[in-house]
């Protein structure tokens, strides 16, 4: 009897240098990977005997890059070194590779990495955690990943065989964080990869870091979220704004392209990725407050300043709230917000829309992320 594979007991890995991280996503994920293909066609007028020729042929010109997604919770911890909590993130290589952090940069689970995610201070707008920063990211190629998933054989439908899936060469091109007043900071990644197969072996992972994993502690609630409002110097707006949410999403995107050859009589394969722009924006929605400096008067202030070319707001969002743990801190130090829209509801609310923007144009400091681990594994 043949041996079925069941979506839920699905395992992922993913390879980054030298070292293995089990990934736990929820359900949704998806991997394809697609071809290329030209049509050739016969469409000629009739002879004399009313005949015409009418065919088609079709060849495969080339392998498109793989693309998959998948979803993960935002899961702060920290491990103890000596009295000293250093905190990690379940989900932290894939930061490190969505940022361009080198594999070789990640030193031990007490040490943490060496480059991308430090261990920040209480200083200025940093919380004490794992910040991630982008300042490895302006490169034109990334380091890349291999992504693998583990399809456990089904031992009620006979001889049990596990299926493994490769996606070899893969980097992110995009992480979204949702902020859902019911539930659990989620994380939705997606990525390209050079090609999708399965290994003829298997790959080791038995000791994989899976750290946290078991930790029921570690979830970040979305509904203690708290959002710090405070306009740049110069533009004649409120001091700060005290905005209480209902929702948002912030989203980071990475353009990236595969250089594909076009040589005829074969089927031409992707190269290695090359880097293009970099992105993040996002949304907030919070109720239509008439209190002083709330929504209502943000609001008023855009309106009034709308001949600002590029206004700027440092952006603070405290996932999880402010002082707890575990939480997320995102900070964009310059943000352009833009003019709210009005949602008529039982109770009128108000979404805006932000880009997070560097101080220079070529710059990295758009947005620095800090998770705050609770207890140590």
């Amino acid at each position: 009897m043949a041996s079925l594979h069941l979506s839920r007991e699905v395992k992922v890995y993913l390879s980054f240098g030298s070292t293995m991280w089990e990934i736990p996503v929820l359900n949704g994920f998806s991997f394809s990977q697609a071809s290329n293909t030209t049509d050739v066609t016969l469409a000629e007028f009739s002879d004399a005997s009313n005949i015409s020729r009418r065919g088609k042929r079709t060849f495969t010109d080339s392998v498109a890059p793989a693309e998959f997604s998948f979803s993960t919770y935002a899961r702060p911890y920290t491990v103890d070194n000596t009295g000293t909590d250093v905190h990690h993130a379940v989900e932290e290589a894939l930061w490190a590779m969505f940022a361009g952090v080198a594999a070789s940069a990640y030193s031990s689970p007490t040490v943490g990495w060496t480059d991308g995610i430090t261990q920040s201070t209480a200083t200025g707008d940093d919380v004490v955690g794992a910040k991630i920063d982008f300042n490895s990211s302006n490169k034109l190629v990334f380091p890349t990943g291999t992504i693998y998933f583990k399809f456990p054989g089904n031992a009620g439908q006979g001889t049990p065989v596990d299926l493994w899936y490769e996606l070899d060469n893969a980097v992110l091109t995009e992480a979204s964080m949702d902020f859902d007043i019911d539930g659990i900071t989620t994380i939705s990644w997606s990525g390209q990869a050079q090609s999708l197969s399965e290994p003829t072996t298997p790959p080791t992972v038995s000791g994989a870091i899976a750290t946290g994993i078991s930790n029921t502690g570690n979830f970040v609630r979305n509904r203690l979220t708290q959002l710090s409002i405070t306009p740049a110097a110069g533009q004649g707006l409120s001091t700060s704004y005290g905005v209480v949410l209902t929702g948002g999403s912030v989203s980071l995107t990475n353009e990236v392209s595969f250089v594909t050859p076009e040589t005829l009589g074969i089927v031409n394969k992707p190269l290695a990725p090359v880097m293009g722009a970099r992105s993040i924006s996002g949304s907030f929605t919070c109720y239509l407050d008439n209190s002083t400096d709330s929504s209502a008067d943000l609001v008023e202030d855009l309106l009034l300043a709308n001949t600002l070319v590029t206004n700027s707001f440092k952006l603070i969002f405290d996932v999880g709230g402010t002082g707890t743990s575990p939480a997320i801190r995102l900070t964009m130090p310059q943000a352009m917000v833009e003019l709210p829209t009005h949602s008529i509801d039982d109770v009128i609310s108000v979404e805006a829309n932000f880009m997070a923007l560097p101080s220079d144009i070529s710059d990295t400091d758009e947005l620095t992320i800090t998770y705050v681990g609770a207890t140590s594994q």
